[in-house]
């Protein structure tokens, strides 16, 4: 029963702090509106790719359409072609070699530009071969029957409209819920703390570890009710896709949620001050996020990535992942959902032996 009260106190408090309320539900909502418009933009980068006299039509004609192509002269250096026309690229062609110049001052063009001209260089060597095969017919005197071959993409996960935002869309989703839930979380138990709320608590027969479940259950009634809106917002204001289960999704954002308010009461013990709880989200909070998935953890040092295990959000975005983006079930994401369940044990029982020096009776 007196946990039950005092996860009715909790509540009580949030919701009376209507802009706390906000915080935890309408701040994801814009962050993640604002995350999908940055990432999925509908205005494609117009790329400009500069040719000298020595490229031929065959390989100008395989161009996409949106491609710009600009003429100039031979004589002209690539370098001084691509700074004053303002180029992505320059191309040359000497003696069978292809001589690329790139601008890259935005790398992410000049993977456009070198994806495009693998693609331009293949389709190229495919109509070439089609014509010695037919010159070769015409010779001989039997003219094969050449088919007419089309490309037939196929996407194991996701479709040709995914963008990078879709990657990104489950971490952003338990990271937003873990950084909102610690960060309020660990001010509201310093605010009791501070204001003498908790000593007077503590003075009553209330165990420590029924103030702690009380503040797991309290927050994790808002967190599912934030999980909710962020997802169904996201499928259908946003139109995202979740292959998954939206029960699994639940399930993680409230070990999430869970995680981070074990950690942000425990983190709040070292704080004297609201400002102080602050200044721990650049050593908690923005480390989570390096290695929860958005930067593949492949492109790491091997000592670097031994971080990730000892952060929850790194088990978080591998699950999210799995659930939203691949529709695996409770056999792909054991191992996380175990791991974040030992988090939250481990805290707990730290926050409960933390309660101990704050009482007086």
């Amino acid at each position: 029963m007196r946990i039950i009260a005092m996860t009715k106190r909790v509540i009580k408090e949030i919701v009376r702090d209507k802009r706390t309320v906000a915080l935890m539900l309408l701040a994801p909502i814009l962050l993640i509106t604002l995350l999908n418009f940055v990432f999925t933009s509908t205005s494609d980068t117009k790329l400009q790719i500069g040719v000298d006299d020595t490229v031929p039509n065959e390989i100008l004609q395989a161009f996409p359409s949106e491609v710009k192509i600009t003429h100039f002269s031979t004589k002209e250096k690539m370098a001084e072609s691509i700074l004053s026309n303002k180029l992505d690229a320059s191309i040359s062609i000497d003696n069978g070699v292809i001589h690329v110049s790139y601008e890259n001052e935005d790398p992410s063009n000049t993977a456009q530009v070198k994806a495009i001209l693998g693609n331009v260089l293949t389709t190229n060597k495919i109509q070439t071969l089609t014509k010695a095969v037919k010159q070769a017919a015409e010779t001989t005197g039997k003219v094969p029957s050449l088919e007419n071959y089309t490309i037939e993409n196929q996407y194991i996960y996701g479709s040709e409209d995914s963008s990078f935002f879709d990657k990104i869309f489950p971490v952003i989703i338990g990271f937003l819920v873990f950084f909102f839930v610690f960060l309020i979380s660990g001010v509201a138990l310093l605010r009791e703390r501070t204001t003498g709320t908790l000593e007077r608590l503590l003075a009553t027969p209330i165990k420590r570890s029924e103030i702690v479940i009380g503040y797991l259950i309290g927050f994790g009634v808002f967190a599912v009710v934030q999980t909710l809106l962020i997802v169904f917002y996201s499928i259908y204001a946003l139109n995202l896709e979740i292959v998954g289960s939206i029960g699994w999704v639940l399930v993680i954002n409230i070990l999430v949620a869970l995680t981070a308010l074990s950690m942000g009461v425990f983190i709040s013990t070292f704080a004297n001050t609201e400002f102080q709880m602050v200044q721990f989200i650049p050593i908690v909070v923005i480390p989570q996020i390096l290695f929860s998935g958005i930067i593949s953890l492949d492109t790491m040092a091997n000592w670097v990535r031994i971080i990730g295990y000892f952060l929850p959000l790194s088990y978080a975005g591998n699950a999210l992942t799995a659930v939203i983006v691949r529709g695996e079930g409770f056999n792909g994401i054991s191992m996380e959902l175990g791991v974040l369940l030992l988090f939250i044990v481990v805290f707990t029982i730290l926050n409960i032996i933390g309660l101990k020096r704050y009482r007086k009776v």
